[in-house]
C-alpha cells in the first residue's frame, strides 16, 4: 500500500489517502492539512498502524471475466 496526498480546486487544503497497489482507496483522512508534506507525514503514520499494510498483492479479475 502507498500514501498519496490529494487536493481539490474547491478545497485547497490537503488530505492523505492510503491506496492499494491497484490504485483503489483503502482509507482517507477526514480532516484537511495545510501542506502536502503534513498530509503525507500523517498518512504515513496511519499506514504504519494499518492492519493490512503487509498483505500480499491480490490478482484483479480481468475485464473479460474468468476463462474456462
Amino acid at each position: 500500500m502507498n500514501v498519496i496526498a490529494v487536493s481539490t480546486p474547491g478545497k485547497p487544503d490537503w488530505r492523505w489517502r492510503i491506496v492499494d497497489y491497484h490504485g483503489e482507496t483503502v482509507e482517507e483522512s477526514h480532516s484537511s492539512l495545510p501542506t502536502i508534506a503534513a498530509a503525507v507525514a500523517e498518512g504515513s503514520e496511519r499506514l504504519r498502524h494499518h492492519a493490512d499494510r503487509d498483505a500480499p498483492i491480490r490478482a484483479r479479475a480481468s475485464w473479460g471475466g474468468a476463462r474456462r
